[in-house]
């Protein structure tokens, strides 16, 4: 059960990490709830809900009614149901645990440790001013983005059944595109397969798949539109699915043969294969230890070195619960992306390495693919793309 390997994963955590207590402090969770419950229970939760996690035990606090549904996983070592208030049975099960350090889950650099809502937090403040604990307050953003980053065996198969899915549909729907196709037509193909395998999309199904053919397209992270498949064209999508709640994310590219033609222009085919040599340097540099800043620069130069723009964005990101998962990124120096290209890297992290180009007349090369981190590099979780698609 996933739950219990990334329960008994952070006892784990806080011993490497010399913290005393983990606590994910939450409330009516469909609305706001914490990214990191996820790994703590099943269902969504209504009122004030503590999770304690210690070195060596897990309990919970929640409302009465959501008591059962946490005490059924079997991974608490108490679970204490309420229905005035959550505070005397918090404090009463923190004063026995009578921890130094309480890690709860804020962070400024990193989003998925970031969960407590301020208000939040100043209610625990207050809780906790009345057992004198309130200045034993930590940020639990290593623990959280250990758990997150580290991937189990539970996790890993989920993401492979994903990466089989898409590799699948993409295999489709290369027999489907004709030119005069358009990128609307394409992605319906593709969310019709989704639902036929009553599947869940990666990301927002407004732009998944995103679908851009041609010079000038609207690019990533836009809704495919009305616009034709012509010959001549380079056609790319950036498409994932979930199963059991993680996702793949992948890209792939695809040439519309002219008339006449077998292969694609030199200027196409030489974009493709600077893509693809990027993307095998990068994940050449891939191994523990590194920092996701270097492993950037190795792709950004080989583009560069090229002739060709560097790509206005990072190498790639971690994909788990979310298609962009975890603190660690491969990406440059840039303000928005703050310390997270300085993290280390870790086996068991999973990444994507997705750099592009454009190629002029023709459109946008990119490829994507995912990687898990090993003892000692990385290996591919999707098959990597090669060889052009050719239409």
């Amino acid at each position: 059960m996933l739950i219990k390997e990334k329960v008994e994963q952070a006892k784990n955590l806080l011993k490497e990490f010399d913290i005393d207590c983990w606590l994910t402090f939450a409330r009516e969770t469909q609305i706001n709830g914490d990214p990191a419950l996820a790994f703590l229970v099943e269902a969504d939760l209504t009122w004030h809900s503590s999770f304690v996690i210690t070195k060596t035990e897990a309990h919970a606090v929640v409302g009465e009614y959501d008591r059962l549904t946490v005490a059924e996983l079997g991974v608490y070592n108490s679970v204490t149901g309420f229905v005035k208030g959550f505070k005397e049975p918090l404090q009463k099960l923190l004063k026995e645990l009578n921890p130094e350090k309480i890690a709860v889950n804020y962070s400024v650099g990193s989003e998925i440790c970031d969960g407590l809502t301020y208000g939040m937090f100043l209610t625990l403040q207050n809780v906790l001013s009345e057992i004198e604990f309130e200045n034993r307050l930590v940020s639990a953003e290593k623990i959280v983005s250990a758990l997150r980053e580290r991937k189990s065996k539970t996790e890993i198969e989920s993401m492979r059944d994903a990466i089989r899915n898409t590799e699948d549909i993409f295999d489709l729907v290369s027999k489907y595109i004709t030119p005069g196709i358009t990128e609307k037509e394409i992605a319906s193909f593709m969310k019709k397969e989704v639902e036929k395998r009553k599947l869940d999309f990666a990301w927002e199904e407004k732009v998944c798949p995103a679908v851009f053919t041609g010079p000038e397209n609207a690019g990533a992270h836009y809704a495919p539109t009305g616009r034709a498949v012509e010959k001549g064209h380079i056609l790319n999508m950036d498409f994932g699915v979930k199963v059991n709640g993680y996702c793949s994310d992948m890209q792939r590219t695809f040439y519309i043969l002219r008339d006449g033609e077998k292969v694609p222009p030199a200027a196409v085919q030489k974009g493709f294969n600077v893509i693809v040599e990027a993307i095998e340097k990068a994940k050449q540099g891939i191994k523990p230890g590194e920092i996701g800043e270097s492993i950037d620069k190795i792709a950004r130069t080989t583009i560069t070195s090229h002739g060709y723009d560097e790509y206005p964005f990072g190498l790639g990101h971690q994909a788990g619960r979310f298609s962009h998962d975890g603190t660690a990124l491969l990406g440059p120096a840039w303000e928005k992306y703050a310390k997270k290209p300085f993290q280390k890297l870790e086996a068991g992290m999973v990444f994507t390495i997705e750099p592009r180009l454009t190629v002029p007349d023709h459109g946008v090369v990119s490829i994507e693919e995912m990687i898990i981190i090993t003892e000692t590099g990385s290996e591919w979780l999707t098959n990597p793309q090669k060889n052009i698609i050719l239409v």
